[in-house]
């Protein structure tokens, strides 16, 4: 199939698309930079030896790693279904996420799929789109199109349209409105069955990488100074993932080092908080990684 060496993980990654570009800043958050390659390259070196980056269709990647010519992959989960790819999903990456919909024009008196018995639909994915319909016992006629298909009801080719929406701007701007939600998808790190037992320490090393930089998102890293008669109450305001780390300080004020993760969410309102309850010296740091 390829000439590969045995112990080189090969990581199939989106050239273009909604999902390209939270895809490339994930991998260089972990660690994994590409330290060779340019827009137009296909296969890419990184800092690790024993790891290549793939840039690929995301179309195509489910298959890629379905067949070995690639190890694992990050594409979305409609990808995957629109392929039929026979794959190991590892993780979900919580980016990309959208739904998977069937819209009409606005003026449109069809008000259910039902309704769009005999109908014409507009698709870049006929698999899943037949599959859907043909479950529902619906006969419909696909009209393949290779992307744009907001604009086919308005050209007349057809009566309906699936497509991927996570705002639903789009087809407001092109006078649609959903129907009925076909499927939800996200982004996802997918693995080749025979690399995941083969390459299964290398696999895991990378996979481990990607969940400490999506374990780290929305999280800050809170540090201060409190007197210790003061602790009991700054511990009462002070929310963490495992409780706070409590150290001494040198000092002679009897003061303790207090440290907790803490989500961004709540770091406006927390910072008064500590404050009124005896906290000083404050600081409040991104985390980059956690690893559990």
């Amino acid at each position: 199939m390829n000439s590969r060496p045995s112990d080189e993980v090969r990581l199939a990654v989106p050239n273009k698309g909604r999902i390209a570009q939270p895809a490339r800043e994930l991998i260089e958050r972990s660690g994994l930079h590409v330290v060779e390659g340019h827009d137009r390259r296909l296969i890419a070196r990184t800092c690790d030896p024993h790891v290549e980056i793939l840039f690929a269709r995301p179309i195509d990647i489910p298959e890629y790693v379905a067949n070995g010519a690639a190890d694992l992959g990050v594409t979305g989960r409609d990808m995957i279904a629109e392929k039929g790819a026979e794959v190991e999903e590892l993780i979900d990456l919580q980016f990309g996420r959208a739904s998977m919909v069937i819209a009409v024009p606005e003026d449109s008196p069809v008000g259910s799929a039902e309704d769009l018995y005999g109908a014409r639909i507009a698709t870049e994915f006929p698999t899943i789109t037949l599959s859907f319909f043909e479950r529902q016992g619906i006969p419909v006629t696909l009209v393949p199109v290779g992307g744009a298909c907001e604009a086919a009801p308005q050209l007349g080719i057809a009566e309906a349209i699936v497509d991927l929406s996570s705002s639903g701007d789009t087809l407001r701007i092109n006078h649609l409105r959903i129907v009925h939600e076909v499927l939800k998808t996200s982004t996802c790190l997918i693995a080749n069955k025979a690399s995941l037992i083969s390459k299964y320490d290398k696999i895991q090393e990378i996979q481990l990488a990607l969940e400490s930089v999506i374990r780290a998102r929305g999280q800050r890293y809170v540090m201060m100074n409190v007197a210790r008669t003061m602790l009991p109450e700054v511990q009462r305001v002070l929310p963490g993932l495992s409780g706070p780390t409590i150290m001494d300080v040198a000092s002679s004020d009897d003061l303790v080092a207090v440290h907790a993760v803490v989500g961004e969410d709540r770091i406006y309102r927390l910072i008064t908080q500590l404050k009124r309850a005896g906290a000083r010296d404050i600081l409040v740091i991104p985390i980059e990684r956690m690893v559990r």
